[in-house]
């Protein structure tokens, strides 16, 4: 009898895990942003209003490399002494991200 009462005590107990409530799923939104790819171009093609910002922003800067977009954004890779950067400017010379 207490084999019984033992068993039907189990049976109950494992058809239990499965009552459990599920928690409710969140949903995470993920937003990206398209960076408009650069092609490198030669330093002496950058515009002058670019490179007098540069100099106005930067004294002593030389430009080490440049590249463009579609939408006429430079990105230029610039060394000041012995330190190096990445900045963006656009045609006129205004900063996008420094």
């Amino acid at each position: 009898m207490k084999k019984l009462i033992l068993s039907a005590a189990v049976v109950f107990a494992s058809l239990s895990i499965y009552a459990t409530t599920s928690l409710p799923s969140v949903e995470e939104k993920t937003e990206v942003t398209a960076q408009s790819e650069y092609t490198e171009v030669s330093v002496d093609t950058v515009p002058t209003a670019v490179k007098t910002a540069l100099e106005t922003a930067y004294p002593g800067a030389k430009v080490v490399k440049a590249y463009v977009n579609d939408k006429k954004e430079y990105k230029l890779d610039i060394a000041v002494k012995d330190q190096k950067a990445t900045v963006y400017s656009d045609v006129n010379g205004n900063w996008l991200k420094i």
